[in-house]
């Protein structure tokens, strides 16, 4: 089974958030009109071609409210599956699969839906030698899922938070006096020694940041053709990460520009939730 590094503790994390927000004190509907002896056989079922992300997660859902159920995972996360594929069996008390349905489909249909999303772009920077990177573009609370389902569908994080490393952004130039300075003061300013990444819009950018001693730039919303003279500025002394307005018509022509990294924050905040369904029989 491919490993894809999420920590047990961000499993049980997002399993208390989810619980809590969607069980509350318990489900009443169920309780008040299915016979707690009433068992189920749970199918989850793939309605899509989608890229499985989420499995363990889903899986932790269902050992917290049916312990006793037995759970069958059919498919890895990272795997391609095709509509009808049988992702997942569960059996066991109707009461407690009921309870859990939704929040394990959520969970699921919305990973997934990350990783599927993040595998087209892979796919589209295949041969290119580039790497697709994501954001922090992430909805609030969900960023370790978020940054895991981009590792299944084939992604590269970039950081997790604000302390993993120093972007210098249009705003941090602005205040600080320029990108040079911006520069010389991360430089100054670096106990911990991380690599100092600066956001360029222009070529003039590109010169300044190079000459200050910056470990990485990041190109901001460039045509392919300043792109090229950037990647000709730089004569590979450093790496460069394209960013800004990509999408999957125009992720191939960037990276064949000759950059090393591409960003994308479509794929972890517009990223549409795929469709995966749990059929039920009656045991």
């Amino acid at each position: 089974m491919p490993e894809f590094g999420l920590d047990p503790e961000a499993i049980a994390a997002a399993v208390d958030s989810a619980l809590v927000e969607d069980v509350g004190e318990g489900d009443v509907t169920t309780r008040a009109t299915v016979p707690s002896d009433a068992r189920l056989d749970a199918r989850m079922m793939a309605r899509q071609d989608l890229v499985v992300a989420g499995m363990p997660v889903m899986r932790e859902v269902f050992r917290r409210l049916a312990p006793e159920a037995v759970i069958s995972i059919g498919t890895d996360d990272g795997e391609h599956v095709a509509a009808g594929v049988e992702m997942a069996r569960i059996t066991g008390k109707a009461e407690a699969i009921l309870t859990a349905e939704r929040s394990a489909l959520n969970t699921v249909q919305f990973l997934s839906g990350i990783a599927t999303l993040t595998r087209q772009y892979a796919d589209a920077l295949a041969g290119t030698g580039a790497v697709l990177l994501d954001t922090r573009k992430t909805i609030p609370g969900l960023r370790v899922l978020s940054k895991y389902a981009v590792r299944c569908g084939g992604g590269t994080n970039h950081r997790m938070r604000l302390d993993d490393g120093i972007l210098i952004k249009d705003n941090h130039i602005a205040v600080a006096g320029g990108i040079a300075k911006a520069v010389t003061r991360a430089r100054a300013a670096n106990p911990r020694n991380l690599a100092v990444q600066a956001e360029c819009d222009t070529l003039e950018q590109v010169r300044d940041a190079l000459a200050a001693g910056a470990d990485r730039l990041l190109l901001d919303n460039m045509a392919p053709q300043v792109l090229r003279q950037a990647v000709e500025i730089v004569g590979g002394r450093i790496p460069l990460e394209a960013s800004g307005g990509i999408s999957l018509e125009t992720i191939r022509s960037i990276a064949e520009t000759g950059v090393d990294f591409v960003s994308v924050g479509a794929i972890t905040q517009r990223a549409p939730a795929v469709d995966i369904g749990l059929d039920f029989v009656w045991a």
